[in-house]
């Protein structure tokens, strides 16, 4: 039987290069979830993380040196520091420790004097329930028009993405219209955005049917182009170029997409807590205000752990798999609970 080769440690070093420069420029929400969760794939990950970290804050020793000072640097500069203590933190902590502005974890004593920490709230996207009690989330400067008739629903997106959670009526259809792209859904759920270049459909329950418009061309016009049907974990496409001749038209591409992909693609979606350097205590009260699976710190040395970050307020799977990638934190099913314990 033939065993997958583990990936060479200089394709690791690539990427991990890769969401270092990232991180530096600041990562987004979604790059946030999507580092997440590739240093949760593979131990080597983090140790490549903590690789160039420690090269590159020996490199930063540099700066020390000036060449109006003398003609070569210290030899000081690079020789190994005394170690004045013994640190505890594993590889995979040292690379959840240096995500920079976004990411950051501690286990220190708590403060004599009072800890300046807080939370910050960041809202969901606009939602709009339609009369049929339809659902549409639109994404920061989308715009959508409604026209409802007896026979149809249909939906304009005039800019910008838009996630619809359509009430099932198999006598009126839903449409949602996007420059020369219709989708017809009955009950369902999906997202639809819409830019200069193209058209994105993705299908995230059940499935819909994307029907694609020619242009006018004068007295000779294209043919009608077959429907697409797409179901639950597809993902299409449509270019908006200009129809000249059909050798000048992309194909439209239709993908399969993971959940994972689907979760960073809707990352936009849910409301967002901000934590700055709150003790992990407070940090689960926030979590469980907004979910139904609660979590529960097992004991103060957990509960003292000091967080900082930008995560999902539904997405408690993510924010507890971190804990458990960085620090080593166990999460134990009790009951309807999730207790939370540093693992001795």
């Amino acid at each position: 039987m033939n065993h997958p080769q583990p990936a060479p440690t200089d394709t690791i070093d690539a990427a991990a290069a890769h969401w270092l420069s990232r991180r530096d420029r600041g990562l987004t929400a979604a790059e946030q979830d999507a580092y997440l969760q590739w240093l949760a794939a593979d131990p080597r990950h983090a140790a490549g993380i903590a690789r160039l970290e420690k090269v590159w804050g020996v490199l930063d020793h540099l700066n020390e040196w000036r060449p109006a000072h003398s003609a070569a640097p210290n030899p000081d500069l690079l020789a190994p520091r005394r170690r004045g203590k013994i640190y505890w933190l594993s590889t995979a902590a040292l690379a959840a420790v240096a995500a920079v502005a976004l990411v950051f974890f501690s286990v220190r004593p708590q403060p004599t004097e009072k800890a300046s920490h807080r939370a910050i709230i960041h809202p969901g996207p606009e939602r709009l329930t339609l009369e049929d009690g339809s659902l549409v989330e639109l994404n920061t400067g989308a715009r959508v028009d409604v026209h409802f008739t007896a026979a149809e629903r249909r939906v304009q997106l005039v800019q910008g993405e838009a996630h619809f959670t359509v009430a099932k009526n198999p006598n009126r259809p839903f449409i949602v219209s996007a420059d020369k792209v219709a989708v017809r859904a009955v009950g369902t759920a999906f997202s639809v955005s819409l830019d200069q270049q193209e058209v994105a459909v993705l299908v995230t329950e059940g499935h819909v049917e994307v029907r694609e418009r020619p242009r006018d061309q004068g007295p000779t016009r294209n043919p009608q182009p077959s429907p697409i049907q797409l179901i639950a974990g597809q993902r299409a496409v449509i270019p908006l170029l200009p129809e000249a001749t059909a050798a000048e038209r992309r194909a439209v591409e239709v993908s399969e997409v993971t959940p994972a992909q689907v979760e960073r693609a809707l990352a936009w979606q849910g409301m967002r807590l901000e934590f700055i350097d709150m003790p992990l205590r407070d940090v689960v009260a926030e979590f469980n205000r907004y979910n139904r699976q609660k979590l529960v710190v097992g004991d103060p040395a957990t509960a003292a752990i000091l967080v900082g970050g930008n995560f999902r307020a539904d997405n408690v799977d993510a924010f507890v798999r971190l804990l458990n990638v960085s620090f080593d934190v166990a999460a134990t099913p009790r009951g309807d609970a999730v207790v939370l314990q540093k693992v001795p």
